[in-house]
């Protein structure tokens, strides 16, 4: 059974919204994104690319999808691309036309929760959640995420989309794994109590 995973990088007081660049995601007015940059470190790099040396495949919300579809197939001298390029990548939507642009991309058909939980029942790697925030509201719903590798920023925000917004159903989650980088990111790993 496969099971799935979140990866996401959070503030400490849960903004998960345009971590990467300042014109990521400007919904709301969104003003402070690409505030993850400047933590990347060497011990960051290293984590993260054990995790995507890992068989696996991608689930993404349609704006993630969008987002990086139109980013990472044009970044030729970056060793994350042609991994990114060669995964399969599920994507939650109900506004995209097939066929998806990039390859190795499969639209899930009708809801995207009932769709990832057929997925998990087959044998096989992982589901990596990257970003895709509604979907990771849609799946937590039904139970259907296993893991958080969480990216927890030195950092607050005070405003822009969280990871667990106000009316999100409870969770136990408890710690299974953590590394600290140099610049003081907390790499958690959760599972559900």
């Amino acid at each position: 059974m496969s099971r799935v995973v979140v990866t996401n990088h959070v503030t400490l007081d849960g903004v998960m919204q345009a971590p990467g660049r300042a014109d990521e995601d400007v919904r709301g007015g969104f003003d402070r994104g690409g505030w993850a940059l400047p933590d990347n470190d060497p011990v960051m790099g290293r984590v993260m690319a054990e995790g995507m040396a890992q068989p696996g495949a991608l689930l993404l919300g349609r704006r993630t999808y969008e987002d990086f579809a139109s980013y990472w197939p044009h970044q030729k001298d970056n060793p994350y691309t042609e991994v990114l390029d060669n995964t399969q990548k599920y994507v939650a939507s109900t506004t995209l036309p097939e066929p998806l642009p990039w390859k190795n991309s499969t639209l899930l058909k009708g809801d995207a929760a009932d769709a990832v939980a057929g997925l998990k029942q087959r044998s096989g790697p992982d589901l990596a959640i990257l970003g895709s925030g509604e979907l990771i509201q849609s799946l937590r719903r039904r139970n259907l995420i296993d893991e958080y590798v969480l990216l927890i920023h030195p950092l607050v925000l005070g405003r822009g989309r969280r990871l667990f917004p106000d009316g999100a159903s409870p969770a136990d989650l408890r710690l299974v794994n953590s590394v600290t980088t140099t610049t003081g990111v907390i790499i958690a790993t959760y599972r559900p109590a």
